[in-house]
């Protein structure tokens, strides 16, 4: 039998993916990017819909534009955000297909 060629991914870009990853295996951070991937909202709605104080989405929001999955606009006194990171919506289909989709509260 003649050996297949595998293709792989150099282990640095991979030990880049696990880290942006492990960012990404939090509840709170998958419904925000689950909210994200259907508009733009702002720090304190993505805390109502996790039920965390702002500081505390502030923070989950800050370690997720770090790994390049979202960005921001600032209108007037209120910062906006948004999916940066196209492939999101497929981890999260993933995620959803596996784990369900529902409304919540």
């Amino acid at each position: 039998m003649a050996a297949t060629k595998l293709r792989l991914t150099e282990l640095d870009a991979l030990g880049q993916a696990a880290e942006c990853l492990r960012t990404l295996a939090h509840p709170h951070r998958l419904r925000m990017v689950q909210m994200l991937l259907q508009g733009e909202f702002t720090v304190g709605e993505l805390a109502d819909a996790c039920e965390l104080p702002s500081a505390m989405a502030s923070e989950h929001l800050r370690l997720m534009q770090r790994c390049g999955f979202l960005a921001s606009a600032k209108e007037g006194r209120k910062v906006y955000y948004r999916v940066a990171e196209p492939h999101l919506k497929n981890i999260l289909k993933c995620v959803e297909e596996r784990f369900g989709v529902g409304l919540a509260r």
